[in-house]
């Protein structure tokens, strides 16, 4: 780590060469086509929905549209400012990441935190915000930041590894009373992949984990809903008309749609039959509609996205840059692919978003400021 930060620091930044510049052209142009897939399949998925409520057709499709143009704002704005800066912010934006996460479960908030289906995740505060999605974004730019900082001392347990785990259960811990395990989990493993990147050790990382399993199963425990989807992605066919008829419906939907798709806009598991399609399983819908083309294509995109990423990662012109970029990849890439494992029944059903597809304000504005980072990473060069 010591050697890998002596090449990245520098004492003054320039303009990015040009194919630094094609690079961050390329996560921008990928970008768009995922928010403009996204808007296609809002659409499709959620039109029937929407009229069942009384509502017009078109109705979520406004929303994310209004919400991708706050959130491209936020790309263009985030793309301009020096990253440098986010180093010094790290622990104020945790701080009141953590105070938004508080809020959501203190007793007498539920003015501005309300109670939807069993959880408390949004602050309605003038508009609708999730804190544990911020908390992803946050969370990888004060990984970056203390590892940055400690460089060789994040190979040793106490005071690297040990160090940052104080840190994540205090904010997992919130996240879990709302309670979302699911985000809490992937926060988790996108701090792992920037710390394992500045140098932890793997040996650390199990024997955490193992310590982790005892608490992780009482959680599960704790809830019967945790357990029965776990037990159906254990054994898909146990319960296809209760926990597990959403992977049923799914795999229904995935099947169907063959080589070329059934067409935009013809599924039928949009018509009641998939709930949730819009957002917790959104992939199911394109590959549903546009078939295994679709997949391909929208899979290589992703592909190209970390590609492209982690190049501008490998040109960052410091270690901090180096290790934000790094986050950034991943909160897109991995989120992406939990989401479609869980589509494809691979991973237990889980509330994971598609970035930039699936429906939801706060997922969709998180993922273009992380963008907007990326980008402004890879305008500068050593």
């Amino acid at each position: 780590m010591r050697d890998l930060a002596a090449t990245l620091t520098v004492e003054a930044y320039v303009p990015a060469a040009g194919s630094a510049r094609r690079d961050a052209g390329m996560v921008l142009a990928i970008t768009v086509f995922f928010v403009l897939v996204g808007l296609l399949t809002v659409y499709s998925a959620s039109s029937f929905l929407a009229q069942s409520k009384g509502l017009p057709d078109h109705y979520f499709l406004r929303q994310q549209a209004s919400r991708a143009l706050v959130g491209l704002v936020v790309l263009y704005v985030l793309a301009r400012v020096d990253y440098r800066i986010y180093r010094r912010l790290a622990w104020p934006l945790l701080g009141l990441t953590a105070a938004a996460l508080l809020v959501l479960v203190l007793p007498g908030t539920e003015a501005i935190a309300p109670s939807r289906n069993g959880a408390r995740r949004w602050l309605e505060i003038g508009v609708t915000v999730q804190p544990s999605e911020a908390a992803k974004l946050v969370m990888i730019i004060w990984a970056a930041a203390l590892a940055a900082k400690k460089g060789e001392r994040v190979r040793s347990l106490r005071w690297g590894l040990a160090a940052f785990g104080v840190v994540y259960m205090a904010i997992a811990f919130l996240i879990m009373l709302e309670p979302d395990l699911s985000s809490a989990a992937l926060i988790g493993l996108l701090c792992a992949i920037v710390l394992f990147t500045a140098g932890a050790r793997i040996g650390h990382f199990i024997l955490l984990g193992l310590l982790a399993v005892p608490i992780l199963w009482e959680y599960v425990q704790a809830a019967s809903y945790r357990m029965n989807r776990l037990v159906t992605f254990l054994n898909p066919g146990s319960d296809p008309t209760g926990v597990g008829h959403q992977l049923k419906q799914s795999l229904i939907a995935v099947g169907s749609g063959g080589l070329f798709g059934v067409g935009y806009g013809e599924s039928a598991q949009k018509y009641d039959f998939l709930p949730e399609l819009h957002n917790d399983f959104a992939f199911a819908i394109i590959a549903e509609e546009w078939g295994l083309i679709g997949v391909v294509t929208v899979v290589l995109a992703l592909a190209a996205f970390g590609f492209m990423g982690l190049r501008i990662a490998r040109r960052a012109p410091d270690a901090f840059g180096f290790l934000l970029a790094v986050g950034l990849t991943a909160q897109i890439v991995i989120g992406a692919l939990i989401h479609m494992g869980v589509t494809l029944g691979l991973l237990p059903t889980t509330g994971i978003t598609f970035p930039f597809i699936s429906f939801g304000g706060s997922s969709l504005v998180v993922s273009l400021a992380a963008v907007g980072i990326l980008l402004n990473i890879g305008s500068w060069r050593a």
